[in-house]
């Protein structure tokens, strides 16, 4: 591994320490363009009441904005534990060109942000999983489809 790339995990990592040591999680991530620090992310689940502040999710929204983009395309991703589900759904919306970590899955589940549960969720089939997701039929219910495949000018994402 390059020192650059050791250089901005270490980051990720130190700012992963202080939002532990401020209590709100062991979280940190940092977004890097053409060599330099963009945006920075730490976990504030429990400081905004929002299960979807992690460290990778503020990192990139933070990224986003400052680039006035939707995507990271040009953007390298540091963040200190291998992401949960849901940062790696929106990571492949951001589309960085790469992806680096520290902490691994079985790390995290040890320190009891067990995420494996949720991979595994994904595994079973609908009926058995803990949230089983029901279908309601509603009349023209691709509405919203058929208009956005009509519109010109889309922005496709």
């Amino acid at each position: 591994m390059s020192r650059r790339h050791t250089f901005f995990a270490q980051r990720a990592l130190d700012i992963a320490i202080r939002s532990a040591q401020k209590g709100t999680g062991p979280f940190g991530a940092v977004v890097v363009r053409n060599g330099k620090i963009i945006a920075e992310g730490h976990n504030e689940v429990t400081k905004k009441n929002d299960p979807t502040a992690h460290a990778e999710i503020e990192a990139i929204r933070s990224a986003c904005s400052k680039l006035d983009d939707y995507q990271l395309t040009d953007c390298i991703l540091y963040t200190s534990s291998f992401p949960c589900p849901q940062c790696l759904g929106a990571i492949y919306w951001a589309r960085p060109k790469a992806v680096y970590y520290t902490n691994t899955l079985a790390q995290a589940a040890n320190m009891g942000f067990d995420d494996r549960y949720i991979y595994n969720e994904f595994k079973k089939v609908n009926s058995k999983r803990k949230y089983s997701l029901q279908k309601i039929a509603l009349k023209d219910e691709s509405q919203a489809f058929k208009v956005w495949n009509k519109k010109k000018n889309k922005k496709i994402y």
